[in-house]
């Protein structure tokens, strides 16, 4: 290990990847450590045997759901026969999909990383009202001929869709009088004469807010998301503007990883105790120490020793020299929440039900990728309830089989039961795993303790919120802002 590094980088969570690989690339001498022994931390894709291993303390026998709902217990080789091989299932732990012409897109064609990946695109997005789904209108076209709204609410949704359509920012004779940045998204709204239940799923639906807190805010950010939710839809004839990588969501961060390590990054994985080194004077973050074990024919007692400029201290046992490393970082040393216990505050946390089909969800055209969204409104709740399904043709289960999730912010203390708008709507399910967790978040901005840190993983299924983590880290470690304008989202090929 060398002594000094640029950055160093604790966890493989794909944002930090992204950011490892974005600042690689502009010749950043980047260090990565990881506390698991696989890519991914929080965000990354498993295979059957360590999805079960990580949901069911017993390693030996793995629970099940019978058709009454009653748990059984199953072998490793029952389940091999139930499901097939191990190798055949790459499940995400944090399901999220992209927008076909959104940041994270424009990230990879920047980076290059969107020749590692392979990605296919969904099939559906649809939005719930009053027990049903409804395919999203986007366009003005879509307006006229959805069932949500009756025929004057139609019209007044289509001249809304043009208008959003036609404008552009540089161009004064397309902003039809209105100051998007000053006037708000409520007062927008008002001055189409859009009702309620037309409100909640441009809001909700295509600008992906997840509460209303953006109806006071300028215009202009809502007009800007639901641009963006038309153009990445006009990029695929599938109904849906999102794409979803083949092998799951567990690609990305490996795709950027390799990336760093062509410009040079260094990886260390299964660093259980790997730790951050706090200047006692100064407060800042100056590096990382972490243990390094080698093979060994000697069982000496424990010294101290100086190996390639990196302070190291030496115990060997049983065959074993294990040697704690010191590197230093120039810039920052940049990590998930979990690195920085001192320095972060839980602000929520996140209910997510992983379940396992044999068909498709239902009414949704038997799409093999869909997402669907329950505003909040719908189930009597303050948040969104958020559906992502994919299957066998993503590369991400055993032929036949489909795979969806039901994600939400908790609000009680009863979160299974919060999922259950969303569960209802998948049908008969054959395994289910229960996820509750933590959203934490940096309690300081990082530049004065040189700790940057991300934010937690929210409920949402959709890239916009991640990516935009991403985009604020990197201006922190920089001291710039990094800039998308010009990079062609077309370029990322899809099937």
């Amino acid at each position: 290990m060398d002594e000094e590094y640029d950055a160093i980088f604790l966890g493989t969570g794909l944002k930090e990847c992204l950011l490892a690989g974005i600042l690689s690339k502009e010749g950043y001498k980047i260090l990565h450590i990881d506390r698991n022994d696989y890519y991914g931390a929080q965000t990354a894709s498993l295979n059957l045997k360590q999805l079960f291993e990580k949901f069911n303390h017993n390693k030996n026998t793995h629970t099940t759901i019978n058709d009454s709902n009653n748990d059984i217990k199953l072998t490793d080789e029952q389940m091999k026969e139930k499901y097939g091989r191990w190798q055949d299932w790459s499940i995400d732990l944090v399901p999220k999909m992209m927008m076909g012409n959104g940041l994270l897109v424009k990230i990879l064609v920047l980076t290059g990383v969107h020749n590692y990946v392979q990605f296919k695109a969904s099939e559906g997005s649809y939005v719930f009202k009053q027990g049903k789904l409804y395919k999203v209108p986007a366009t003005d076209k879509d307006a006229l001929k959805s069932p949500l709204m009756g025929m004057f609410e139609k019209l007044r949704a289509r001249s809304f869709f043009v208008y959003v359509q036609t404008y552009e920012e540089d161009v004064v004779e397309t902003h039809k009088g209105y100051d998007l940045k000053t006037m708000t998204s409520r007062q927008l709204y008002k001055e189409y004469g859009l009702a309620e239940d037309t409100i909640e799923f441009i809001g909700h639906a295509l600008a992906l807010y997840t509460d209303e807190r953006y109806m006071d805010f300028p215009a202009i950010h809502m007009v800007k998301a639901v641009k963006l939710y038309e153009e990445s839809l006009a990029r695929f004839n599938t109904g849906s503007p999102y794409i979803y990588p083949m092998y799951g969501l567990g690609e990305l961060p490996q795709g950027f990883a390799r990336l760093s390590a062509v410009y040079g990054g260094t990886y260390m994985l299964n660093k259980p105790d790997a730790k951050v080194i706090w200047d006692e004077i100064t407060g800042e973050a100056i590096g990382v120490s972490a243990t390094m074990e080698e093979e060994t024919t000697n069982n000496n007692n424990t010294n101290k020793v100086v190996v390639g400029g990196a302070n190291e201290e030496q115990a060997e046992t049983e065959g074993k020299k294990s040697n704690v490393i010191t590197a230093k970082a120039k810039h920052a040393i940049i990590g998930d929440p979990s690195y920085f216990p001192k320095l972060t505050v839980q602000v929520g946390s996140v209910a997510r039900a992983l379940c396992f089909l044999s068909h498709p969800i239902d009414n949704v055209d038997n799409a093999h990728s869909v997402q669907i969204i329950i505003p909040a409104s719908q189930v009597g709740r303050k948040n969104d309830v958020y559906v992502f399904g994919c299957s066998y043709m993503h590369n991400v289960c055993s032929k036949g089989r489909y795979v969806a999730f039901v994600s939400t912010n908790v609000e009680t203390a009863n979160p299974e039961q919060e999922l259950q708008s969303g569960l209802s709507l998948l049908g008969h399910i054959d395994e289910k795993f229960i996820n509750i967790c933590p959203i934490m978040a940096p309690t300081t901005d990082g530049i004065k303790e040189k700790a940057i840190i991300s934010r937690g993983y929210d409920a949402t299924t959709h890239f916009e919120s991640t990516v935009r983590d991403v985009l604020d880290m990197y201006r922190r470690v920089t001291g710039k802002q990094l800039d998308l304008s010009k990079i062609d989202a077309n370029e990322a090929a899809t099937e």
